[in-house]
Parts: C-alpha cells; structure tokens; sequence
C-alpha cells in the first residue's frame, strides 16, 4: 500500500505541474500585452479547465496528509509562510477570472491580480522545490530553521526558473489553443523562453557543482538518469522544427515531454526519500490500516473519477478558440 500511495502522489503532482502549469503560465504572459482582444483570447483558451486543473493540488494535499502525515507536517512546518503566499496567489487568480469581464473601471486590478497571483504562486512553487533540493535545515527529526531557512540564492534561482518553465508551457497552450495574433506573439515567446530556460538549467547545474550538493552524488550512482537529459534534448530540437515550421499541436507535447524529463530525474534522483536524505517514503508513511482504508474513498473512486472527469473536460473543450467567444 506505501509504494501504491508514492505512486499516486507522484502521479497526481505531476498532473498539476502539467495542468497548472500552462494555465499560470498563461496568466504570466498575461501581462505582457496591454491589447484587451489578445487578454479575452488568453483568458478564453484557459478558462474552461483552469479550475480543475487546481483541483489536482488538492489531491496532492490530501494524499500527502493522509497517507505520508510525517511528510505532511514536516513540509507545513518549514513551508508555512511561502505557502500562504502560494494560495493567496491562487486565490487572486480565481477571483480575477469572474470579475474582470464585470467591471471596466477597475479591471487593471483583476488584471494585476491574475498576472501578479499566477506570478506568486508559480515563484513559490519553484522556490519550494529549489530548498528541498539544496536541503532544509533539520534536527532531531523536525525542521529547525525557522521562518526563512527555506530561502536561499539557490531557491530563489529555482523560483526563478520554474517561472520561465511554465511560461514555456503556456506559450505553447497559446499556439496549441489559438490563432492569429495570439498565436504568432506565442510562437515568438517560445524562441526567447527557450533560451532563458536553457541558461537557467546551466547555471542551476553549476551552482549545484559548486555547492557540491547531495543530490549531484546520485547522478554518479545512478547513471541511468543521464536518459532523461537525452530525451528532454531531443524533445527541444523537435520543439525547435515545430516552432520553425509551425506545427501548432507539437510545441506543447514537446514542452510536456521536457517536464516530464524534469520530473523523472527529480523523482529518481531522491527515491526512496520523501524530503529529500531526511525523511524516507517507509517512514513517512501512515499505518497500513490508514492506508487500506483510505484506498477505498481516496485511491478506487476518487481518483480515477478525477482522472475520468479531466479527461472528459479536456475532450469536450478541444480545437482552436473560436474568435468570436473573445
């Protein structure tokens, strides 16, 4: 039940960060265009799905509080701060998608708002991720390092990053969702991101030498994920042709298969840790007793129904965005 429970959180991550993802992304690039025809076409390629798409944050909770509970209260007691800003920002987005069409005078608030909370959220997303990486103060099985030892120059840099991965990832909806304008300033996007990513991983892998951090000795130990650095090129100079040629539904499979490089070496690199080389997934774990229960509600109805009903969305509302819904 431990490895069933490890599998079905990762799984339900890696959704929202692909899910998520494009449509903060999205609401990055938002600001970057004062055009109001161009923001009701951003707004319309993600406003069906946005919604559920945050859904999948939610499982994850659920599934770390219930199943990894040591995990849980671990994490919430280093992350506490960050994360409030996470969900303010989430909050923000939300609110912005039903006001902005219900009001003309302040409507550069609401837009501020989706620009600025799918900012915060996604920098803290990535900022998380980066202090885990670099390693959390802990002792005696506790966090101990207070209500900023999560921030440092190397998360900062992650928070930074993951900015431009999602911005990546909605650049490549735009094309995917879009036409006319929209989708020629997305395929401009995606040449500029592109870059700005590439110099970001080459700076993250030498600050990651320099500061001889733990998770570089895994790569020596574990030579099998040099795999996923090669896929991730070779889906970059297919992302290359597509945007070359314009192959509208490429760039985004190609910008998916890159995450999914990114996920893979995160998640391999760390195993068998839940918080990485301080807490592991056995130890984490909730009794077998809390897990088989869970499994009933949570594991065979819950998910697979969330699953079903992403699916079905994401088919109802395939194609282009019609023009005239803007």
């Amino acid at each position: 039940m431990i490895m069933f429970w490890a599998t079905l959180l990762a799984v339900s991550i890696l959704l929202y960060v692909l899910l998520d993802g494009f449509d903060l992304g999205v609401g990055m690039l938002f600001g970057l265009t004062g055009n109001e025809t161009r923001r009701r076409a951003m707004m319309s390629a993600v406003a069906p799905i946005w919604d559920g798409n945050e859904t999948w944050l939610v499982v994850t909770a659920v599934i770390l509080w219930g199943a990894f509970p040591v995990a849980y209260a671990g994490l919430l007691s280093a992350f506490y701060l960050p994360l409030l800003v996470m969900l303010a920002g989430l909050i923000l987005r939300g609110v912005a998608f039903e006001y902005r069409n219900k009001t003309e005078r302040m409507r550069w608030i609401w837009d501020l708002s989706f620009t600025g909370g799918s900012f915060a959220a996604t920098f803290i997303q990535g900022l998380t991720v980066g202090a885990l990486v670099e390693g959390l103060p802990w002792a005696n099985g506790h966090y101990a390092g207070g209500d900023f030892g999560w921030f440092t120059p190397y998360a900062a840099l992650c928070g930074i990053g993951l900015c431009l991965g999602y911005a990546l990832l909605g650049a490549s909806w735009l094309v995917k969702k879009c036409e006319g304008d929209v989708r020629e300033a997305a395929y401009r996007l995606i040449s500029y991101l592109s870059v700005g990513l590439l110099i970001f991983l080459i700076a993250v892998f030498i600050y990651s030498l320099a500061e001889q951090l733990e998770v570089m000795d895994m790569w020596v130990e574990r030579p099998y994920l040099y795999i996923f650095p090669m896929i991730g090129a070779m889906a970059t100079v297919l992302l290359v042709f597509s945007v070359q040629y314009r192959w509208d539904e490429v760039p985004f499979l190609m910008v998916t298969v890159i995450f999914l490089c990114a996920f893979g070496t995160f998640a391999l690199s760390f195993w068998p840790y839940m918080i990485p080389f301080v807490l592991t997934i056995e130890e984490s774990a909730a009794p077998q007793s809390s897990l088989a229960f869970m499994f009933w509600g949570e594991g065979l109805f819950v998910f697979p129904l969330m699953l079903f009903y992403t699916a079905i969305s994401y088919s109802v509302f395939r194609g282009k965005v019609r023009s005239e819904i803007y």
